[in-house]
């Protein structure tokens, strides 16, 4: 890894270093421009950057212990796959997004910048703004999609311990009262946790991640128990076999799993800005991501085979199967555990990146507090909740689209971080409308147009099976429908290698490498 200046404290163009490489702003050099900077947006102190191993492991437990991510294998079920390729697809997707993860997360601890500060190095001060925004709008619907769920968690335990009386309240706009309460207070906890700020979440994160796996290893003791056994699901053959069928479905579903995370991809530095280095967050996001979405696959597909042998029927929905007990103790149990695990996951994964990346939209105005509460708001206005009503909207249509844009952006944020620049950069010019990533009136021609050829290629020929989704059997763009299904993979690479030959050969782009 090439250090701005060497790992004893020296002075730089952007102010001392502190061991390990990581640059801070020297003092009196803070930048003042109120278009480019507020108190969230400045890189985080050295001093501050503390988080460790455990802090970025514990996050990673914490977020995917989640509803959705439970249901996950049962959408590849669903699709025709045995349990054995669902947890394979699964555990090598998050393999996959794990080294894009790695690699912008880098910035992190060595500036102490948050996202979409990193991303004017590559668009513009200005030109952030577009990734920024996608960014935001992504994480906006997944808030949305989540606090639904964990209020229909809450909903459905609480019912049963009321006997029922829940379900039968008088109903607005198609659900009963009783539900918009629990989506409601749900709602209102999670913008008060993440209110309190990052060194808040740090602390919630750090208990979280073990009450929720012990939660899940309850569920699964509590249905080994009943059924005696695991049931018959493990012995389900595969619809689909391992030769021509499989591919097919196998490519797109990877790609859907990759998009799934694809989000944190882009923003892991809001995170990795307050860690103590390199190592903790490397080895903690490595011990994290792909261990724990793994066997958090592995143990939905144990507890639901179980499941199966006790009802004669799978059920894939934690909630509704925690629902059947009739112990009062277990239900309140696997009540905080739900309200545990869609808390960890929704306030980390998509409050705190919009949140930023609103603030970036105008510091002025918004500061991390406001963004958050935007984005509470936009998150319910959109109604994302019906994206999850069938398997192929919701793993090809929903990620599938949103994998192949986030790709796109991954793409050039690697690509001049390590490519071009070498993980180079002038930390005050990135504040700066006469430093280096000005640009064109503060927009990089070069990333707009990588970002959308990358686009066009990733996502234009998006298509749906009839009566299955919203574009065109035949693709949006015809031609480009057989690369819809590798959306991630092919947005990532055709901007990482567009931007760097046109960064490496445009006047622009060597002026800017050159000054930082």
């Amino acid at each position: 890894m090439t250090a701005t200046v060497p790992p004893e404290r020296s002075a730089g163009p952007s102010g001392p270093a502190a061991p390990g490489g990581r640059v801070e702003l020297g003092p009196g050099t803070t930048p003042d421009d109120p278009r480019f900077v507020n108190e969230d947006l400045l890189p985080v102190p050295v001093s501050q950057r503390r988080w460790t191993t455990y802090n970025f492991a514990a996050l990673w437990v914490g977020m995917a212990h989640n509803i959705p991510s439970w249901m996950l294998a049962s959408g590849l079920v669903a699709l025709g796959m045995d349990w054995k390729q669902a947890v394979l697809t699964i555990a090598l997707a998050n393999v996959v997004v794990l080294l894009p993860m790695l690699l912008t997360g880098h910035a992190g601890p060595k500036y102490g910048i948050p996202f979409p500060v990193l991303a004017r190095a590559s668009f513009g001060l200005r030109g952030a703004n577009l990734p920024a925004l996608i960014r935001a709008g992504v994480a906006c619907a997944w808030f949305g999609i989540q606090t639904w769920i964990g209020g229909q968690g809450i909903f459905v335990l609480l019912d049963k311990v009321f006997g029922g009386d829940w379900a039968d309240a008088s109903r607005i706009g198609g659900q009963p009262w009783t539900l918009w309460l629990c989506f409601a207070l749900f709602w209102a906890l999670e913008l008060a946790i993440i209110y309190r700020g990052m060194e808040a979440l740090r602390r919630f994160e750090n208990w979280a991640a073990p009450f929720v796996i012990v939660g899940a290893l309850v569920l699964l003791g509590w249905i080994a128990v009943k059924a005696g056994g695991l049931g018959p699901l493990l012995d389900q053959p595969s619809k689909l076999g391992w030769g021509a069928d499989f591919w097919p479905v196998f490519f797109p579903a990877l790609m859907g799993m990759i998009a799934f995370w694809a989000t944190l991809s882009l923003n892991i530095p809001d995170f990795t800005r307050f860690g103590a280095g390199q190592r903790s967050q490397v080895l903690g996001q490595a011990l994290g991501l792909p261990t724990t979405m793994t066997l958090f696959a592995l143990l939905s597909v144990l507890v639901t085979s179980g499941s199966q042998a006790v009802y004669g029927a799978p059920v894939w929905d934690p909630v509704a199967l925690a629902a059947k007990t009739d112990n009062v103790f277990g239900l309140l149990f696997a009540l905080v555990t739900v309200l545990v695990a869609t808390l960890s996951v929704n306030i980390a994964a998509n409050v705190v990146s919009p949140a930023y990346d609103l603030a970036n939209l105008a510091p002025k105005l918004i500061d991390f507090r406001t963004g958050a509460l935007i984005t509470g708001v936009v998150g319910v206005l959109i109604m994302p909740w019906k994206l999850t009503a069938t398997p192929e909207l919701y793993i090809f249509t929903w990620l599938g689209l949103v994998g192949g844009l986030l790709g796109t952006v991954a793409g050039i944020l690697i690509a001049d971080y390590w490519l071009v620049r070498r993980t180079v950069l002038d930390l005050a010019g990135l504040y700066r409308a006469d430093g280096p990533y000005w640009y064109r009136g503060g927009w990089n021609p070069a990333a707009v147009l990588a970002f959308l050829v990358g686009g066009v290629l990733a996502v234009g020929g998006s298509h749906s099976a009839p009566g299955a989704g919203p574009f065109p059997e035949d693709g949006l763009i015809p031609f480009l429908k057989p690369l819809s299904d590798y959306g991630w993979a092919v947005g990532l690479a055709a901007s990482l290698l567009l931007y760097t030959a046109l960064m490496r050969r445009g006047p622009a782009g060597r002026s800017s490498v050159r000054s930082s």
